[in-house]
């Protein structure tokens, strides 16, 4: 990959404080139910890192084709993998996903397709934005970048 930065790297983790803060500037966010994930796109290749640097692309053999079909040629991005079910997001359903079996892997990315949901934008084409104001980083606003359509098996 040729990207301003090469994976793995650490993500930026929220940090626990006993109240609330106000006032201006702070912005609030959901907690998604998924596995936090970076996603490195150069090309064709597509990496995807788990919060503690791990590879996590073999246990959603369904993302990749997904995200180089929405994403840019060359960007990296921090959100997580989530798995919708009927009654919401799935963390059961993820929590299958990490299994030594491929096969296994494949019969439930077939069954429960898993999706990415990002929020930040850390690199596009050849700009490192991780330094940037989040108002000025061009930020991903939420997009569900990649969802694959189920099949049925």
């Amino acid at each position: 990959m040729n990207l301003p930065f090469e994976p793995p790297i650490e993500p930026m983790l929220a940090k626990l404080t006993d109240e609330i803060p106000t006032g201006a500037g702070w912005q609030y966010e959901p907690k998604w139910d998924g596995f936090r994930a970076l996603v490195f796109r150069d090309g064709e290749d597509v990496f995807i890192q788990s919060r503690d640097l791990r590879p996590l692309d073999r246990y959603f053999p369904e993302l990749p084709l997904a995200l180089r079909a929405n994403l840019p040629d060359r960007c990296v991005l921090d959100g997580e993998v989530v798995i919708a079910g009927p009654d919401g997001l799935d963390f059961d359903s993820l929590l299958l996903r990490i299994h030594p079996a491929a096969s296994r892997v494949k019969v439930l990315a077939a069954q429960t397709p898993a999706s990415y949901v990002a929020w930040d934008l850390l690199a596009f084409d050849d700009r490192d934005l991780r330094a940037a104001p989040q108002a000025n980083a061009a930020s991903c606003s939420r997009w569900r970048c990649a969802t694959p359509r189920r099949r049925s098996t």
